[in-house]
């Protein structure tokens, strides 16, 4: 997906660049500016020497000595003086800065760590909602992979407030799936199947009290007719709906936005995207469904729609599945803000 949060050492990553916060003079320090020198070894040191230093909110690229990537990209952020001396725009400029250089060079994935958030005491909700706002606006309009790497996971923090929130809805919707109670006695495929061709064949029927089966209670022709029904491969096969590719391109034209507009809203690889749109009998991941679901801003039902197309569906036994039913509730669309969550509730993403 074009936009990934990961737990990695940075230095580690193989990218076509990585970006380094620097300080002003590009000489070296502490944190993750003097792990990437130690693991470039001396001749990043050497060409950052010819820099003549770096204003902040800028960047500047240097070769990447010793390590997996091609480029290193200098950007130096602001420190935190309590948010009324332009550190919001500094901080926006050191990403664009750092995404206007990796596509000078052309570069096809690109690592950034959170800047400012460690010694310079930027607050990591406010420095996360920065770079996921400024990179998401980035990848509108441009085809690259970014990565946002972080090394331990006191790095990363969402606000309090949305983190509280969405821990409450968790705790009000979780059913533990060991518990042996369905909250639906129709939740069982069988049951769900029977209903549907009982449905379909338009069949009076009863509930026996000491099976809980459905019994037709119409006429024997209608009883044999529904007998027939069931057990007819032809017949099971005429009540193929449309297809998850199916539904989904009929929504994307009932949305009125074009293909680009709705795989990138979803964080999909346009490759992806050009799988699904050439099978009609794709399987996506699941994570991927309610992506699309996010980009094409389905109601919950809707939702469950289109995940049941691919062979899904949403459960209260299922912290992903919570939050995801959160979001959509609340009719937060954003898909990066949702993988901010995602990520701090230690769930997959969204996006391919």
């Amino acid at each position: 997906m074009p936009l990934q949060i990961v737990r990695n050492d940075i230095t580690k990553m193989k990218v076509d660049a990585i970006v380094n916060a620097a300080n002003t003079s590009l000489l070296g320090g502490g944190g993750v500016d003097g792990c990437i020198h130690r693991a470039a070894g001396p001749s990043l040191l050497t060409e950052c020497k010819m820099l003549g230093g770096c204003e902040t909110g800028s960047a500047k690229i240097t070769g990447a000595g010793n390590l997996p990537c091609k480029h290193v990209i200098h950007a130096v952020g602001p420190r935190w003086l309590g948010g009324g001396h332009g550190e919001r725009e500094q901080l926006i400029s050191c990403y664009r800065t750092s995404l206007a250089l990796a596509g000078d060079k052309e570069c096809e994935t690109v690592a950034f760590p959170l800047f400012s958030s460690g010694i310079y005491g930027y607050p990591k909700d406010k420095a996360l909602r920065i770079a996921i706002d400024t990179i998401s606006e980035f990848l509108l309009d441009n085809d690259m992979t970014v990565y946002i790497v972080i090394f331990d996971k006191t790095a990363y923090q969402i606000s309090e407030k949305l983190f509280a929130d969405i821990t409450e809805y968790i705790d009000d919707n979780y059913v533990n799936e060991h518990t042996g109670t369905c909250p639906n006695r129709l939740c069982r495929n069988d049951r769900m199947y029977e209903e549907d061709i009982i449905y379909r064949a338009n069949i009076e029927v009863a509930i026996d009290d000491d099976t809980d089966d459905l019994i037709p209670v119409c006429a024997s022709a209608a009883k044999a007719e529904y007998k027939s029904n069931k057990d007819s491969l032809e017949y099971i096969l005429k009540q193929i709906d449309e297809s998850f590719s199916e539904m989904l391109l009929r929504k994307i034209d009932e949305c009125g936005i074009t293909d680009a507009e709705c795989y990138k809203k979803a964080n999909i690889d346009r490759k992806l995207f050009s799988k699904i749109r050439s099978d009609k009998l794709y399987k996506p991941s699941k994570p991927t469904v309610i992506a699309f679901a996010i980009a094409l801003k389905l109601s919950l039902e809707e939702t469950k729609d289109m995940l049941m197309k691919a062979g899904f569906a949403l459960s209260h036994s299922n912290k992903f599945d919570i939050i995801i039913e959160y979001f959509i509730e609340n009719e937060n669309y954003n898909v990066f803000e949702i993988n901010e969550a995602l990520f701090a509730f230690d769930q997959s993403l969204l996006g391919a």
